[in-house]
């Protein structure tokens, strides 16, 4: 069957994310040109025309690493103005602020991100100031700012809430993109490409363009990967020390060759280090390849997390010191503005592209 490019090239001059989105996908399937790249390529041959649901499941798969936009030939100047990674990211941000509740926060946070941000660090930590002034006189090590009742209730309720808005979110995503039933096989397949970050390899293992014009590099894959398995480090060192207190009953703060702090400073020293160099490199990223919308958020989102881990390193520097309650309350306070604000941040967008990463193993295993 053949496909008029022309043809394909008309939109309207007020086209949603996902129509337009859409015009630029079906030029692409009628060019193949670009292929060999990012699951989204493949993925998009399997079908001639593209339902709302299959753009968004595109939208999802994307990685945002550019290598198609600079490999095409129907860029602008071009009366085709393909812009591919932005349109496939209006599309992808869209998807987030509809399937999560309620919408209008997150369409809040993505677009005034950073504001929003520091007044909800600002805030947790003047809550959590509050508690300190309420201190227990008995409390010892951390308890000593703060009870430890205090804070199983404080991040009980501000991990789980989140996560149950996320997973009613993803359930509805499922439903959106004709997701059948789940075996261990895609399950495998997934989580192995979500591990290796391989789409970040953008198109013929180059890399991601986000620092010069059609300089690819690796940074921005392994900044991800810093991040991702630092946070990872960070959460198994929580882990720990929930076991630890609760059913050796040993109390933090605990020493540099134990469990959690084997696990939690490397975790720390990662996540510092990736999520410096993902804010120089999306200082560097020109916008118009991305959702210039939600350039505030997205960055607002990659601070937060970076202060999240370098306040936790310095607070167990300061450990002894007269520096760890102002350190403790201010972490905290950024843990919980984290906690409260993941659904409404870029950090969903690892639960969605996850579930993404599934549905194509469904799709890819026929």
């Amino acid at each position: 069957m053949q496909i008029d490019l022309f043809a394909l090239a008309t939109t309207p001059s007020e086209s949603s994310a996902v129509e337009e989105a859409r015009r630029q996908l079906e030029i692409c399937n009628a060019c193949r040109y670009c292929e060999g790249y990012c699951s989204v390529f493949p993925a998009m041959t399997l079908s001639r025309a593209f339902s709302d649901g299959d753009v968004t499941q595109l939208a999802n798969l994307c990685h945002n690493c550019r290598g198609c936009f600079h490999a095409c030939q129907y860029v602008e100047p071009h009366e085709f103005k393909l812009n591919l990674p932005r349109a496939l990211a209006e599309v992808r941000v869209e998807s987030w602020e509809m399937f999560i509740w309620p919408h209008g926060l997150a369409r809040l946070f993505q677009k005034s991100g950073v504001s929003l941000a520091a007044a909800m660090v600002g805030g947790m930590s003047l809550i959590l100031a509050i508690a300190y002034a309420m201190r227990p006189e008995d409390g010892l090590g951390f308890y000593a700012v703060l009870s430890h009742s205090l804070m199983a209730i404080l991040f009980s309720v501000a991990s789980f809430l989140p996560l149950i808005v996320i997973g009613f979110g993803l359930w509805r995503y499922w439903r959106h993109v004709g997701g059948d039933r789940v075996t261990l096989a895609h399950l495998r397949v997934a989580f192995a490409d979500a591990g290796k970050l391989k789409n970040l390899s953008g198109g013929a293992a180059q890399g991601c363009n986000y620092e010069k014009e059609d300089r690819f590099t690796m940074s921005r894959r392994w900044a991800h990967q810093a991040v991702m398995w630092g946070f990872m480090l960070c959460f198994a060192s929580t882990v720990s020390a929930t076991i630890l207190h609760y059913v050796f009953s040993l109390e933090a703060p605990y020493r540099l060759f134990s469990i959690p702090k084997l696990l939690g400073v490397p975790g720390g020293v990662m996540m510092t280090l990736g999520g410096i160099e993902l804010v120089r490199l999306k200082l560097l990223a020109e916008k118009a390849l991305g959702a210039p919308a939600v350039w505030g958020g997205e960055m607002a989102f990659v601070l937060l997390l970076t202060i999240v881990a370098a306040s936790g390193l310095a607070l167990y520097a300061a450990t002894g010191s007269v520096a760890v309650r102002p350190l403790l309350i201010v972490h905290l306070g950024a843990i919980l503005a984290f906690y409260l604000t993941l659904p409404y941040t870029k950090m969903v967008h690892a639960f969605f592209r996850l579930v993404a990463l599934v549905r194509d193993a469904q799709t890819r295993s026929g």
